[in-house]
């Protein structure tokens, strides 16, 4: 074969990996041409196969995605057709629930603090049949308005956060991270080594203890070695 179909074959298969990581990320063309700092049409060149991205290009990419570069260079893709359908299915699955689940908490709210909704309706300025089909979940809140809504609940809007689902889980992970890197960098080697972790187990159950117990302990612990 020559030198210039081994080129148009390898940018052809390059292209399916390329595409194939975006879809398998849930991602859209305008996002990667963004991530990738480029124009969406030279990015889309990239998925039909017309030409290729260089290194720094397909870095950023693989790591805007959250895929290993060495998908790149694979033989086989992340998941076929069907499999990313049924993930775009579960994806809206899990927002249609979760913005049921909202509507519940802004009517929970509600109830709890006594607070009509044709009241919610004066506080918010939002049309009353809107304000019931949000609360029922037959219609998805606009950041906006669900953040008037907070307002005129004396909420905030981390109150309707996900907090049990993927994104909760995600969010819980991130802020832990976050809360890790503040620290000093000698505590952020002890804490991710793996031969500290039954220290830090005795530390989580000391600071589960009450001052009582934690006496007793400091006392045992003086008795011990002296």
């Amino acid at each position: 074969m020559s030198l210039e179909k081994t080129t148009i074959l390898r940018i052809k298969k390059l292209a399916i990996l390329i595409r194939d990581a975006r879809e398998h990320a849930g991602r859209e063309p305008a996002e990667c041409a963004e991530a990738m700092g480029i124009p969406e049409a030279e990015y889309g060149a990239f998925e039909s196969g017309e030409s290729a991205p260089t290194l720094p290009q397909l870095e950023a990419l693989a790591y805007f995605l959250n895929t290993p570069l060495s998908h790149f260079w694979s033989s086989q893709v992340i998941q076929n057709r069907e499999q990313a359908s049924e993930k775009a299915a579960k994806r809206q699955k899990l927002q249609d629930l979760r913005q049921r689940i909202i509507g519940v908490k802004i009517r929970q709210k509600r109830e709890a603090d006594e607070i009509e909704l044709s009241e919610l309706v004066e506080r918010t300025g939002l049309e009353q049949a809107r304000l019931s089909a949000y609360e029922s979940g037959e219609q998805p809140i606009p950041l906006t308005d669900l953040e008037a809504i907070a307002s005129g609940l004396g909420t905030t809007i981390q109150e309707f956060f996900d907090g049990h689902g993927p994104v909760g889980a995600w969010m819980r992970e991130h802020s832990s991270l976050e809360r890790l890197l503040e620290m000093p960098e000698e505590l952020q080697e002890f804490v991710i080594k793996p031969y500290n972790r039954p220290y830090l187990e005795i530390a989580r159950t000391l600071s589960e203890m009450d001052v009582k117990r934690l006496r007793a302990v400091a006392e045992g612990l003086l008795d011990i070695t002296l």
